[in-house]
């Protein structure tokens, strides 16, 4: 019997642990929160009197108090009732209701266009708004994560649909292999380094950091952190912002965001990175500010994963070139009267340059 069960599909996760020794004894909302350390107490406490936590051989709904045993597994399910995943702006929920386009496909091989705010693969307390989830829905099979973006970036993303094409694939990330695009609107701050230019500072997370998963960063001659590598190119600047390229040749999490804001230029709605950290705990915690509203600006960082290029299949180098996303080019519009096509046709020439 396997360690942990899992089950998907757009309306419900079920997942089930085993109680192992060392938990024997254990009160149940402590094995449950052990188990889904990412959600508060009080929504798993609500999840069992509901009957939603299942030990085997008794019946729910259980005692948040009631002891769990050695040998016994504790059956776990989540309802896609749209709360859970909840991100706010402005004290309303942020629509999740977008589609994913696919930009390619064939027998193996799904390269789509991610919308904001939904994840690769269920993590955490996202469980459905899901790519993987979306396409095992429609196809009725396995969906692989071939690699990652941020939850907030926008744009490609390629999924495997057998296991041989998804290794295959991800094998070219890690041998660096792959040729990344990226599109971001920053702020430009006064001692914002000039344009292009290279940026080589490292990074890493360090242990007790807070917020958790924030990189740290050190100068590049440094022995603190890991080598990381951004080339950046400028699109057009106006007023206080900047819209530019990111093409990132090392493949750190949250790379570009950190380069860009340690040279002077944070990401427009880059909640971590604009230099008050506490901004994102606000955010988290539900309880921003007015003044936290503004200088965001939008509800998500500005970056958007925009062009892609690697060997597939087998020895053809293939191009991929994703859209801006509608709240970008809306932003745009309204805030500097860009139009998409204009900034779109921008981007295209940057991109074919470097992919050339």
């Amino acid at each position: 019997m396997s360690e942990v069960e899992k089950s998907f599909s757009s309306e419900k996760y079920v997942v089930t642990h085993p109680v192992h020794q060392e938990q024997d004894g254990w009160r149940l909302d402590q094995f449950v929160q052990k188990c889904m350390p990412t959600l508060s107490r009080q929504y798993l406490k609500k999840k069992i009197e509901k009957g939603e936590v299942e030990i085997s051989g008794r019946k729910p709904p259980h005692k948040p108090s009631v002891k769990v045993h050695y040998g016994e597994r504790v059956t776990i399910t989540t309802h896609n009732d749209g709360v859970i995943e909840e991100e706010f702006w402005y004290g309303k929920p942020v629509p999740k209701d977008q589609k994913p386009s696919i930009v390619f496909e064939d027998d193996e091989l799904l390269v789509i266009n991610k919308p904001p705010f939904m994840i690769t693969h269920p993590a955490g307390r996202n469980l459905f708004y899901c790519a993987t989830v979306f396409f095992e829905t429609i196809y009725k099979k396995t969906i692989h994560s071939i690699h990652r973006i941020d939850k907030e970036t926008s744009g490609l993303l390629l999924l495997g649909k057998n296991p041989k094409v998804s290794q295959r694939v991800s094998l070219l990330f890690e041998e660096d292999k792959v040729r990344k695009c990226y599109f971001f609107i920053a702020h430009k701050k006064p001692n914002a380094r000039p344009f292009p230019f290279t940026a080589r500072e490292r990074m890493d997370r360090e242990e007790g950091k807070i917020p958790r998963g924030m990189m740290s960063v050190w100068p590049e001659d440094s022995e603190m952190g890991k080598e990381s590598e951004t080339y950046f190119e400028l699109l057009l600047e106006k007023d206080e912002y900047v819209l530019a390229m990111a093409f990132p040749l090392s493949g750190r999490q949250h790379q570009i965001r950190v380069h860009a804001s340690v040279n002077g230029y944070p990401l427009l709605g880059d909640k971590l990175y604009n230099g008050d950290s506490d901004v994102f705990i606000r955010f988290k915690d539900l309880v921003p500010t007015d003044e936290d509203h503004a200088l965001m600006e939008i509800p998500r960082h500005a970056l958007h994963a925009t062009a892609l290029k690697l060997t597939y299949p087998k020895d053809k180098m293939t191009f991929f070139i994703a859209p801006l996303p509608e709240d970008l080019a809306m932003w745009l519009k309204s805030k500097l009267g860009l139009e998409r096509q204009e900034v779109e046709q921008l981007i295209r020439q940057k991109v074919e340059q470097f992919l050339a």
